[in-house]
């Protein structure tokens, strides 16, 4: 009787010994070591802040800017480049911020010796013959001295940017050595940049240009506050 209980212990422990070896095992889930990266088309649907970024564009941050203040920015936008394309200062000294005027920079680092014109100012820009010192010309240093017809010819529409192929908002395309401070030089800001990423294949890009409009807000309205030309520099 003693065998046979003993018998039937030891079956007993080697069964439950064997279920706990057939159990199966709960693995941990498993987590993504890294989250997606998004990438957007242009224009970008949000506003992207990247001052700094000299290689492909990475989302750094997402302001809380309304989707409906971009869009009404870059409907300004648009109207604006038709206007500059046209010729029609009169018709730009609408856009023109009331109390900050409107700052021309014929490179991408802002300065404060940049020329700043007032709305009424700027509606007789063409017509001025007055010959302005405009900045220092990107590797001679020279001064660049011109009227406004001849530097709009050259620091404003010198491509035909209305039709530029691609388009970004708050957020530069591409880079020379020049330092770009336009964020800061502009807080709270919309830049818009119309961008033409080369022309001629043997240049492999170099030869790109952009043209920047800045927008800024007075009283819930939004403003032409600057004007950027962008190029590669040396």
């Amino acid at each position: 009787m003693r065998v046979k209980l003993f018998l039937s212990l030891l079956s007993f422990v080697f069964l439950m010994a064997g279920c706990k070896n057939a159990s199966p095992s709960i693995a941990p889930t498993n987590v993504p070591a890294n989250t997606p990266t998004l990438e957007f088309s242009l224009p970008i649907p949000a506003t992207l802040v990247n001052p700094t970024a000299s290689k492909t564009p990475s989302v750094e941050k997402l302001t809380l800017t309304p989707v409906s203040d971009q869009q009404n920015v870059l409907d300004l936008a648009f109207e604006v480049i038709n206007v500059i394309k046209a010729d029609d200062s009169v018709a730009l000294s609408q856009y023109v911020h009331p109390q900050m005027g409107l700052r021309f920079s014929p490179y991408s680092y802002v300065k404060d010796s940049d020329q700043v014109f007032t709305t009424q100012q700027v509606a007789g820009l063409l017509d001025d013959s007055t010959v302005y010192l405009w900045g220092n010309y990107d590797g001679s240093g020279e001064p660049i001295n011109l009227t406004f017809a001849d530097y709009y010819a050259k620091f404003i529409y010198d491509v035909d940017f209305a039709d530029a192929p691609q388009l970004s908002l708050n957020h530069r395309l591409s880079t020379g050595n020049s330092i770009d401070n336009s964020q800061e030089y502009y807080p709270g800001s919309m830049i818009v940049e119309f961008y033409f990423p080369g022309f001629d294949p043997q240049y492999g890009g170099m030869d790109w240009r952009s043209l920047r409009l800045v927008f800024m807000q007075d009283d819930g309205t939004w403003y032409l506050a600057g004007l950027i030309h962008d190029q590669w520099t040396t």
